[in-house]
């Protein structure tokens, strides 16, 4: 577990270096396969436990979720 947090931060802080999280109140553009994941978790087809393991890779998908459902 430490190790899966260990590398999530510093992927986190790379994108910051590179400047990329500058509007993280907007959710960015998804690829092909995140669109797929968040189509796939909001018809109910992804376990709750199978999503959060998504989200705290790519935490820009629970922001798209949110504003697909209109919460901010």
């Amino acid at each position: 577990m430490s190790i899966h947090f260990t590398v999530s931060g510093l992927t986190r802080n790379l994108i910051h270096s590179l400047g990329l999280d500058h509007e993280w109140w907007r959710p960015r553009a998804l690829t092909p396969e995140q669109k797929l994941l968040v189509e796939c978790y909001l018809a109910g087809q992804i376990p709750e436990s199978a999503w959060n393991d998504y989200v705290f890779e790519m935490p820009e998908l629970e922001r798209h979720v949110n504003a697909r459902r209109g919460h901010h």
